[in-house]
């Protein structure tokens, strides 16, 4: 049985048992065996535990974990504490300081967003170490499409989406009863085309607070 925080397991329970999702655990188990793989196992549903179904308010989606040996934690973007922060991450942090204001931080884990209702999800939650998109196309994106579908059920969720994998999702969310934000993503590459500037941090405080909800403290 799948270890995932209670909520999100019974959000999830039809996955479960259906072929892609053995085919995929069959997968995964193999690389595991076979090479270096990230996140470490522990670690791979780490995005939900992190932060429970119930809670989840902000939804920022990216791509598959840091290829890097001891960056990928499981919650997308983020690093655990004393690693070097990537540069998508640095430009993330950039945006919101330029944005809401405040100081970068030192350290790039992004557990305190988690606790605060903010679901750190990637569309493929394993990546082969230093090949990126490794694992893409073997089932991952069908498991997260799915977790992104039983958030639906709720409404007044704001979901962050940089880059065109995550744009792609845009059509599982019901943008009338949810705020979508688009936005390139934040790496090196694309950031400079409309990441950076995009204000997503406040825009999502000011909906959320036009609907009652808690504003999030995007800096620790």
């Amino acid at each position: 049985m799948v270890r995932i925080e209670d909520g999100w397991h019974k959000a999830l329970m039809q996955q479960w048992e259906q072929p892609y999702f053995l085919r995929l655990t069959e997968f995964v188990r193999a690389r595991y065996r076979q090479t270096p793989v990230f996140p470490p196992p522990a670690r791979i549903f780490a995005a939900f535990d992190a932060c429970p179904f119930e809670q989840v308010k902000v939804v920022i989606l990216g791509q598959d974990p840091y290829h890097g040996p001891g960056q990928a934690n499981g919650l997308c973007f983020s690093v655990a504490d004393g690693v070097a922060m990537p540069p998508s991450l640095v430009n993330i942090f950039k945006e919101i300081v330029d944005d809401i204001g405040g100081t970068m931080p030192a350290s790039g884990n992004l557990e305190y967003l988690a606790r605060q209702g903010v679901l750190l999800l990637n569309a493929t939650l394993t990546v082969d170490a230093h090949q990126p998109a490794s694992h893409r196309g073997i089932g991952w994106e069908q498991f997260t499409d799915a977790a992104i579908e039983a958030l639906q059920a709720r409404s007044g969720i704001v979901y962050m989406l940089w880059g065109s994998s995550a744009g792609a999702k845009s059509s599982l969310i019901d943008s009338s009863r949810n705020l979508v934000l688009k936005a390139p993503h934040p790496s090196p590459l694309s950031a400079y085309r409309g990441f950076l500037g995009c204000r997503h941090f406040s825009k999502a405080n000011q909906y959320l607070c036009s609907i009652g909800k808690t504003p999030v403290e995007w800096l620790p």
